[in-house]
């Protein structure tokens, strides 16, 4: 043979690109063609025209693989960024967003043939399947062997071929079992193609191996040697569509045509760069190839893809002449007609058909137009001249007509079965099958050798191929009861030699079965019946995934029906019934797969499933384990790997534990279980919940979900527990913990105290909580150790309460508002943090129904009540509602507990440390002064806070600084003159030249670098400016109780101050003993220097105000020239200025300093602005 010459004209180019073009796809309608490219983009062509008709962007990489679904509605295109794109078919508009399908490259997509799922590989590994209803994930990806290049599906979708850089590797599509792994080529293999009817897989190699190899689909083995002629990597294959020639795209830049019969390379095309691309048009006449040149180049496929020698010339001469000689020559122009179509020159062929029948119609003229009429794709124009011979030749061979009818019945029913309308197909199919014009065993007739001799018609197995291909589309249009029906029909209608070829088709696809003997088969054909039950199993996937759960089951009904052995089947349909909540069925189909296949673990994954739903919770929990086990013991490595998603129940039980200890942290010691009127310890809790379907429903999904987040587990726990608080006010005989333990307290004699905790506790059940807790019998009164826990925890616990209830035994029904305000209750002392620590809280009348009728889920969120309970209690509406504890506006909250009692004294105090967020020893049997007084030294100790000190009445013991009692606070805190900044900037302005800047600012620096107030061992030691007692006069006419005094101080003005303490009087004339001192003292507060934050005045204000206040020059004090600490120094003296509430103190005999109590506010004030020495006394004083 000679050397072939490449061609390198290409008949058009097809050019927009600007990146090297990597995959080309057409469409079913003949019209289109897509492209991607490494510009990242795809192009929509008219291959008509040529015309771009759309430029496709959206991906982020460079494009490398497309696929169309076969009725071309679907466009997929991948990317090196693992990521792929759904696109309109016709639109060419995205139908997803990109999706991340791989962490890196896809390499190859290819969509089923029924359109339903598209399959990606990638050089992960992996090749994955996706809806192509809903675009996600069905099942796990299947993990290969090496990298993959290409996935292709067989032509009747029954297996997936991928192409690995190591292996070929063959899988069933719907059980993704593999049936075959072999190694292909020496090196990388690159790419796959199917022969059309799925007997044959082509596959290619990379540059060690740059051969195309042919494998036998039915026992995976060589057929043949490999095709050689590429000398580089070949990218791509592709076979034209009867399956004749076979086209490839290499990177040493040529596209090789080959005949498949002879696997002889007939045509030789050659690019300017490396070929990466390359298809057949629809119709198989030309070649569409494409790769580093950036465009695509069509090349006419016909003449070297059917290269016989055409007719010879002479032929057509001498039937013109015929002609010329006899113009109406029907004869003549007939077969003239018939040479013309031998050479599928069909206009002509056609012309000279028409010419014969409108000369005289005849059989001869009329087949030759159908003859002309089918090559040129017109088949129904041709099955209408059929009919129209048997009407007008009433002498013609009319069983002719019918033969050559189905024959265009078939042709019809094939194309339409290329183009993907399985609908169409089956309506031709069954016209043809429904004629009379032959029968299975019928002999051809001699009248029609022509027809096979000169058009390879084969009308011999017409009958046969009509059935098979009929029994085909039923099956592919989804029909499969009647698929089923037109087999066994077949079947039954056969001779035996007919029987046995009917038998090879439908085995021959499979590559499973073997007929040996026809006597022993059944009507059906196992292989026929494995085809169907995989269509069942693969649209029965494709519903579920849809979750149309009604046709899934039937789907798979119809599979198990077909193959009752498959535990396959029975696993899906199982997830089906699953998916309706159709527990107890899935129960028995898993329990089939579990029979059919004990040693798979997904039984007992759907038994595990269908026992959850059922609320079978401990035989799920054993189904899970056996599960476990099953997964464990597996010997393939991939199904072992899946146990890594699970967790074991003690695994799982033990996250949840910690959850449980978490959470009951913060909950009281004991609690009453509101099922069961138990009050249960804290073991006992536990158990309720690991007995409870809240805690059986946590473990099973937190097994089957290892990686749920630990926010859910917290959430079931915390839900479980959330728990009820009753608020109340004990009377008479209230039950404690002795009375009720191990007692069922719905059982006991209602009675006393009794009938409200019984009350209480089924309002808490009616309300669906499952805990709940009274003070006055879930706390050991006699356990000091859990006493002093109680009380110290017992905010926290009202805090973190589900609900909080407020018992209001002096409230009767149907009261009207202002009922609440006037009830006992809010006269307790402890009532104040347990209805300010709560975010939920329901006030209940003495019968138990809600307060006002107000049936809101919060009483908190009620502005009527709220207003009323700030009218009682004269807090702030906002904290009542919103109360957070801590340190802040002390003074506030202990006004709000001033006018308060508790049964207790020292319970004033305890009832207080929660709210500050302080734990303190809980010692009963001091007296109230010391309780109130350790609570006050911690909030002045934790804060700094002085306000505290801030009151008028009787001094404690604890302290002389600290009131004896907390009434002490019941009047509001001393209310001075505030300055506008219009007057302190006024004052500022007078004082700049009248007062000495340096003076200033050794005063600011003195008093910015005073610690802050604190206690040591009951003694306060307050930072302050003292202004010493000079003179002090008793006014006359005084009472014996009080008395009141006129005092003289250094640098304030004169001042009265009313006392219980009787004074001695003084004057410079007549001075006190040297021990013996009086002291007005202004305590010292940061807030004087307007810093906002304490913290930061430690790190700034010491250096920006005092260094510079130190090292300012004269000289711009003389320029008058201010800086900002200038400013700041002079407002601290306009602030001192102003009038402020003072303490009187008196040195003892020993040397310590005690407060003076008095019964009014003491009001002091500096007598001179200008005069800063008189403010400079700044002492810590330590008070006793």
């Amino acid at each position: 043979m000679s050397q072939l010459i490449p061609s390198t004209t290409p008949l058009r180019a097809f050019k927009d690109h600007i990146g090297a073009i990597y995959a080309v796809a057409v469409f079913p309608d003949r019209r289109r063609m897509v492209t991607g490219s490494y510009d990242k983009t795809l192009r929509l062509w008219d291959l008509r025209t040529g015309v771009m008709l759309k430029k496709m962007e959206g991906h982020c990489r460079e494009v490398r693989a497309l696929a169309i679904s076969g009725d071309g509605q679907i466009i997929a295109s991948g990317d090196k960024a693992g990521e792929f794109i759904a696109w309109h078919g016709e639109t060419g508009e995205p139908l997803t967003q990109p999706i991340k399908a791989h962490s890196s490259w896809i390499n190859s997509l290819d969509i089923s043939l029924d359109g339903t799922v598209l399959a990606t590989g990638s050089g992960t590994l992996t090749t994955k399947v996706w809806s192509t209803k809903t675009w996600q994930l069905l099942g796990n990806p299947i993990q290969c062997s090496a990298l993959v290049n290409c996935v292709r599906y067989s032509p009747s979708g029954e297996l997936l071929a991928i192409a690995t850089s190591s292996n070929i590797e063959i899988y069933n599509s719907c059980t993704r079992e593999r049936v075959a792994n072999f190694q292909g080529h020496t090196g990388w293999n690159m790419s796959l193609a199917w022969m059309p009817d799925g007997t044959r897989l082509l596959s290619t190699g990379g540059d060690k191996d740059p051969t195309i190899r042919e494998w036998d689909a039915s026992t995976w083995k060589q057929v043949g040697n490999p095709w050689t002629g590429h000398t580089g990597s070949i990218y791509a294959i592709a076979i034209n569509p009867n399956g004749s020639h076979v086209a490839s795209a290499s990177f040493d830049k040529h596209v090789r045509l080959w005949r498949l019969s002879d696997q002889r390379t007939i045509s030789i095309l050659q690019h300017s760069f490396w070929a990466a691309c390359v298809t057949f048009s629809m119709d198989g006449k030309h070649i569409l190839s494409g790769g580093a040149d950036n465009m695509i180049s069509e090349w006419e496929a016909s003449k070297a893809a059917w290269p016989e020698e055409a007719p010879k010339k002479s032929a057509p001469k001498l039937l013109t002449q015929e002609i010329d000689a006899d113009a109406n020559n029907h004869t003549s122009y007939a077969n003239r007609s018939f040479v013309m179509a031998r050479r599928h020159d069909w206009d002509n062929a056609l012309y000279d058909a028409v010419k014969s029948v409108t000369i005289q119609p005849s059989l001869t003229g009329y087949i030759s137009q159908g003859i002309a009429l089918c090559g040129k794709d017109q088949h129904e124009e041709a099955i209408l001249l059929v009919r129209k011979l048997a009407a007008d030749c009433p002498n013609s061979d009319t069983l002719a007509c019918r033969v050559v009818e189905a024959y265009l019945c078939v042709q019809l029913g094939i194309n339409a079965l290329n183009d993907t309308q399985h609908n169409d197909a089956v309506d031709h199919f069954t016209a043809a099958v429904n004629s009379s014009a032959f029968s299975s065993n019928s002999d051809i007739h001699s009248a029609y050798e022509d027809l096979v001799v000169l058009f390879g018609w084969d009308l011999k197995s017409l009958w046969q191929n009509a059935h098979q291909k009929w029994c085909d589309a039923l099956r592919r249009a989804r029909r499969l009861e009647d698929a089923l029906e037109s087999y066994r029909y077949m079947m039954n209608m056969s001779d035996e030699n007919t029987k046995a070829s009917c038998l090879g088709w439908s085995n021959g696809k499979s590559g499973v079965h073997n007929v040996t003997k026809l006597q022993s088969l059944s009507v059906f054909h196992p292989a026929f019946k494995q085809k169907c039950s995989m269509l069942s199993l693969a649209n029965g996937d494709t519903a579920l995934a849809e979750s149309d759960y009604d046709r899934a089951i039937d789907l798979y009904s119809v599979a198990i029906d077909l193959n009752p052995a498959s535990d396959t089947f029975f696993a899906n349909r199982s997830k089906a019934k699953l998916g309706k909540r159709l527990w107890e069925d899935a129960l028995l189909d898993a329990q089939r797969v579990i029979e059919l296949n004990p040693s798979s673990h997904v039984g007992y994954e759907m038994k595990h499933a269908a026992l959850h739903g059922a609320k079978r919770y401990d035989e799920a929990i054993e189904a899970f384990q056996m599960m476990l086990s099953k997964l464990n013991s597996a010997p393939n490595t991939q199904i072992r790997k899946l146990r890594e998603q699970y967790a074991s129940p003690s695994e799982t039980a033990g996250v949840i534990r910690k959850a449980v200890d978490d959470q009951l942290d913060t909950a009281p010691l004991r609690l009453f279980n509101t099922a069961t009127g138990r009050l249960c310890n804290r073991e006992a809790q536990i158990n309720a919940f690991q007995m409870s379907i809240e805690y059986k429903e946590l473990l099973l999904s937190t097994m089957k979900h290892p990686r749920l987040r630990t926010e859910r587990i917290t959430e079931v726990v915390a839900m479980y527990f959330r728990c009820v608080m009753l608020s109340h006010r004990w009377e008479g005989t209230e039950p404690l913990l002795h009375d009720i333990q191990d007692m069922v307290v719905y059982e006991l004699k209602a009675a006393g105290g009794l009938v409200k905790l019984q009350s209480f506790c089924k309002i808490a059940r009616k309300a669906g909580y499952h805990w709940a807790w009274v003070d006055s019998c879930c706390i050991d009164q006699n356990n000091n150790v859990e006493l002093q826990k109680s009380l110290n925890s017992m905010f926290a616990w009202y805090r973190h309460s589900a609900l909080t209830a407020v018992y209001l035994s002096d409230v009767p029904p149907s009261s009207k508002s202002g009922a609440l305000a006037k009830s006992a209750w809010n006269t307790r002392g402890w009532t104040v943090p347990e209805f300010l620590a709560p975010k939920v809280i329901l006030f209940y009348q003495q019968d138990w129904t809600l307060y006002l009728g107000d049936n809101s889920p919060n009483h908190k969120e009620s502005a009527n009540i709220m207003h009323e309970l700030e009218d009682a209690t004269g807090i702030d509406a906002r904290a009542l509602v919103a109360f957070q504890p801590g340190m802040r506006d002390a003074r506030e909250k202990l006004r709000w507990a001033s006018t308060r009692v508790t049964t207790v004294p020292e319970d004033i105090a305890y009832s207080l440390f929660g709210m500050f967020g302080v734990q303190l020893p809980i010692l009963y049997g001091e007296d109230k002064e010391n309780a109130l007084g350790r609570l006050l030294q911690e909030i002045i100790a934790q804060s700094g806070d002085i306000t505290a000190l801030d009151w008028v009445g009787k001094s404690s013991d604890f302290n002389s600084c600290l009131p004896a009692g907390i009434s002490s606070y019941e009047a509001p805190p001393c209310k001075l003159p505030s300055l506008s900044e219009d007057g302190i900037q006024s004052l500022v302005s007078s004082l700049r030249g009248a007062v000495a800047l340096e003076s200033a600012s050794r005063l600011y620096q003195t008093v910015d670098c005073l610690s802050t107030p604190h206690f040591a061992h009951r003694r306060l030691h307050l930072p302050c400016i003292v202004f010493p007692i000079t003179e002090t006069r008793r006014r006359p006419g005084q009472d014996q109780e009080t008395y009141t005094y006129e005092v003289e101080a250094d640098g304030l003005h004169d001042l009265q101050i009313t006392t219980k303490h009787k004074l001695i009087a003084f004057s410079r004339a007549r001075p006190l003993p040297t021990w013996l001192t009086f002291l007005l003292v202004r305590p010292w507060s940061r807030h004087l220097l307007e810093l906002t934050d304490p913290a930061d005045d430690m790190q700034s204000v010491n250096y920006s105000v005092s260094e510079s206040l130190l090292y300012d020059s004269p000289l711009a004090e003389n320029e008058a020239v201010y800086s900002e600490s200038h400013s700041r120094a002079l407002r601290l003296i306009v602030r001192l200025a102003q009038p402020f509430g003072a303490f009187l103190l008196s040195r003892q005999r020993d040397g310590e300093y005690k407060r003076i109590a008095s019964d009014h506010d003491i009001i002091a004030q500096v007598k001179d602005i200008d005069y800063v020495d008189s403010m400079m006394d700044i002492r810590t004083l330590e008070i006793s």
